[in-house]
């Protein structure tokens, strides 16, 4: 910044008013091209770049010896001369006035800012008739910036044709400044849809030390995080640091991220490859910037392991009738006083004009057709372009400055002026208007910041066997397009990835959580690297990287990925599954059972066993088994409102009406012998009437409950999901528990009497005393009804139900044995004891 203040106080010293006489203080020495005209543009090239730095001890200005040539400077200066001629050609545009230009080539910051410093004040020492009224350059971000810090207190305005830092948008510090190349805040943004678009989530960024590599870098980093891209590494490379080199090369080889984003100038690249290429780096996408991204130069056979496959955008190529021909017809003659176009034509060919001694001399007639370099590169313009419209841009401004009608100027309003009357200042206030389409149909206009609109191309690197590359264009990056229309992609370009491969390469720390796990950032690492957790139980993910699991309603449950909520399976006893099958298969046979028995005592109901048993109480209990039996089919099936209702009902009643017939005979029995005690009448007071009376007594108690239950709360389907959390019981709530144990609880009670009456009755005398056969089967269906309870409460599901259905079958099949197969086995098996002699024969005399 010290040279910057010395050449400020020049210039300022050397301009003291816009109506005084410039008055110059030292001069460069270094303008290398110029035109005579009505107006002036100036600029400053680096044709020469590497530079070394004399010292005067302060007697006189230091100056700087170039050595090393930049054949693209070049180019772009006989670009800005084209132009110039191809304007003054021009009718239409500026007609009347001619357009010259002060060319001036520098190396090194120092001499490029004293070039411009004398651009800015003219060569003339008795005036100002060399003074410029725009200046274009200069292609480093860095010297472009330095020298606008000059031009603008001076309102001069400076137009580059290839800084791209997005530092030099900021109108606070650069107010004059503007530029016909794209701010890499675009280059940056079109970068990061890029990766976005392969899905390159974790990359490494190598990058120089310069504005250019600085500013790119932290405007990436800051729109890849919006993105959720993330940063492995950021390393800087210096040509002259080989320790930086060494860490750079050691983290290439041991980094995850397969993406590379090497964010350096040119002559930086240049240097990074050339020492690169003696390592074994493989297997990396690298993606460059613009600076180098088209310099088919670059790539060697060495170098083949490297580039192959590289992407990046690229200012977009452009055809400029006449420039390729005008580039390529230069000889040394057409510039006899510059003597860098000699200097040059020997670099070109290889030979050494007089008075050198060398054996090959120049003719100054040579053909540079035959020479391959990037001035002989004429196929495509892409740089070139934007010089061609920088130079364009000056001449707009300058011709809508000139305007006058009516006596004011269009664009202004303000008063009209002449060719003598043009001041930058004038011209700088008339680029911020300019709005307007070259000869080869590139508009140009610029935002409030001074950025034209940004335009690229996306190419890709394919090497050749030989180590030559050709630069594919495989889609564009068009900022004046509509969002999601902006990055575009060529379905029918043949592209090549890094490691010489057709498939996209992936680059993320962390795969994607995949649907059924949860994603988790992890504090300790980069927002990529995050954790995959699996869903927990009775949550599912149905996304890539969900951020939490969702519950599943109460009647879904996940399944095995863990990625759907499905309905749950649902459980019950049914007729198809081998416990239903089995339980309906008993329950037929007890019915059938009964009703064989009854057919049996129906067909030998005039034998004394069938009458002396009470036969109207033995049908009708008969009667009762079957629908005991058939009772118990209706537990079996889906659950409904009607068949939980029936099922209880149906269990209560039957029961009841089979207890209470039970409990009639055991009574009769009793009384039967209590009859046979002389002067007894208890035998009147229970006779068939009493007996009917009672069974219906009895069962119409257990109705009454019943309909009870059933009309205050009855018993309903119910989908229990407490038992099991992956599927569904289909059971029948209770309703009111008071209810079924009430009804259970009547039950219990018959049973319980009659099992102590026939108790009681069980040793009196008789050759078939029914009461015995009472009594064990009233100790079998109270056994199996007090050991149902606890299993009923325990069993889950459909085992709730089976116990319950176990229980009805094990208690009918206990009365039906103990009861009837007996009286049966005498009718069908020993006929003979089936008299009433046999009955009575051994019937002691009357004795308790």
């Amino acid at each position: 910044m010290g040279w910057i203040s010395i050449i400020l106080f020049t210039v300022l010293a050397g301009i003291k008013s816009e109506n005084q006489t410039c008055r110059v203080i030292g001069q460069t020495g270094f303008r290398e091209f110029s035109k005579d005209g009505d107006l002036i543009i100036g600029g400053v090239f680096s044709m020469s770049s590497t530079r070394k730095l004399i010292d005067n001890g302060y007697q006189s200005f230091p100056y700087t010896y170039c050595q090393k040539l930049n054949d693209r400077e070049l180019k772009f200066a006989r670009t800005v001369m084209f132009t110039v001629e191809e304007i003054n050609r021009d009718t239409k545009l500026l007609p009347g006035l001619s357009l010259g230009y002060r060319l001036y080539n520098g190396c090194g910051s120092e001499n490029l800012i004293r070039a411009a410093v004398e651009a800015v004040n003219g060569e003339d020492p008795k005036g100002c008739s060399g003074r410029v009224q725009a200046l274009l350059g200069h292609s480093s971000s860095g010297v472009s910036g330095d020298i606008n810090n000059i031009l603008s207190p001076l309102s001069i305005p400076q137009v580059s044709y290839l800084s791209t830092c997005a530092c030099l948008s900021d109108k606070r510090r650069f107010p004059t400044f503007f530029r016909t190349v794209p701010s890499d805040r675009f280059q940056v943004i079109g970068l990061v849809q890029l990766m976005k678009y392969f899905d390159w989530r974790w990359v490494g960024i190598i990058h120089s030390v310069s504005s250019y590599s600085d500013k790119g870098t932290s405007e990436f980093v800051k729109e890849a995080e919006k993105e959720g891209i993330c940063v492995e590494y950021r390393l800087p490379y210096s040509r002259r640091s080989e320790k930086e080199f060494n860490v750079i090369v050691e983290t290439l080889s041991g980094s995850s991220s397969k993406v590379v984003l090497l964010f350096v100038s040119l002559s930086n690249t240049r240097s990074f490859l050339t020492k690169i290429e003696k390592y074994n780096i493989t297997g990396k996408q690298w993606v460059g910037s613009e600076s180098w991204i088209t310099q088919a130069d670059l790539a060697s056979d060495e170098r083949k392991n490297i580039l192959q496959g590289a992407v990046g955008f690229a200012l977009p190529r452009a055809s400029i009738p006449g420039l390729g021909e005008f580039l390529l017809s230069l000889k040394p003659s057409d510039e006899p006083l510059s003597a860098m176009i000699k200097v040059f034509w020997e670099s070109f060919f290889d030979c050494s004009f007089p008075p050198s001694n060398t054996s090959t001399m120049c003719t100054g007639t040579e053909d540079l057709r035959t020479v391959s370099s990037d001035y002989t590169d004429v196929t495509y313009f892409r740089a070139e372009n934007n010089v061609y419209k920088a130079v364009y841009l000056v001449a707009y401004a300058l011709h809508a400055l000139l305007q006058c009608h009516n006596g004011s100027n269009p664009t202004t309003g303000k008063s009209c002026v002449t060719k003598n009357d043009v001041q930058p200042k004038l011209v700088l206030e008339h680029i911020r208007y300019v709005n307007f389409t070259t000869k080869n149909g590139a508009k140009v206009f610029f935002d409030e910041n001074g950025d034209s609109i940004a335009q690229y191309d996306l190419v890709n690197w394919q090497m050749k066997e030989d180590g030559t590359v050709e630069i594919v264009n495989i889609g564009q990056y068009d900022t004046s397009l509509p969002e999601g229309e902006k990055f575009k992609l060529k379905d029918n370009a043949r592209k090549v990835w890094g490691g010489n491969s057709n498939e996209v390469p992936r680059s993320v720390c962390r795969e994607p959580c995949p649907p059924g796990t949860r994603k988790a950032i992890n504090k300790r690492k980069p927002v990529c690297c995050f954790d995959c957790f699996e869903c927990p139980e009775g949550t599912i993910s149905n996304k890539t990287n969900s951020p939490d699991c969702l519950i599943c309603p109460p009647e879904f449950w996940p399944n095995e990925k863990k990625d759907q909520c499905l309905p749950k399976p649902t459980e019950y006893l049914s007729y198809g599954e081998i416990m239903g099958a089995l339980l309906t298969g008993f329950g037929c046979v007890g019915i059938f059972l009964s009703l064989l028995t009854s057919i049996i005592f129906l067909t030998h109901k005039e034998t004394p066993i069938v009458k002396a048993n009470n036969s109207e109480l033995s049908f009708l209990l008969l009667f009762s088994l079957k629908l005991c039996f058939l009772c118990s089919l209706t537990f079996i099936g889906r659950p409904s409102d009607w068949s939980c209702m029936l099922r209880h009902t149906a269990f209560g009643i039957t029961f009841v009406l089979c207890i209470s017939c039970v409990l009639g005979k055991t009574i009769v029995v009793l009384m039967a012998f209590r009859a046979t005690i002389p002067g007894s009448s208890v035998i009147k007071w229970f006779g068939p009437t009493q007996q009917r009376l009672s069974v219906i007594t009895f069962t119409f108690i257990q109705v009454v409950i019943c309909i009870l239950w059933l009309t205050t709360n009855p018993p309903f389907p119910k989908m229990n999901m407490k038992y099991y959390k992956e599927k569904i019981i289909l059971e029948c709530a209770l309703g009111s528990a008071v209810g079924f144990w009430a009804v259970l609880g009547y039950i219990g009670l018959l049973a319980l009497l009659c099992f102590i009456l026939a108790f009681l009755a069980r040793k009196l005398p008789g050759s078939f005393n029914e009461a015995k056969l009472i009594t064990f089967s009233m100790l079998i269906f109270c056994a199996v009804w007090i050991t149902f309870i606890p299993a009923y409460v325990s069993s889950p599901g459909k085992f709730t139900v089976a116990v319950e259905i176990f229980a009805i079958l094990a208690s009918s099949f206990g009365l039906l044995a103990c009861i009837f197969v007996p009286k049966c086995y005498i009718i069908i098996f020993r006929p003979e004891q089936n008299t009433k002699k046999h009955l009575m024969g051994k019937i002691p005399p009357q004795t308790l």
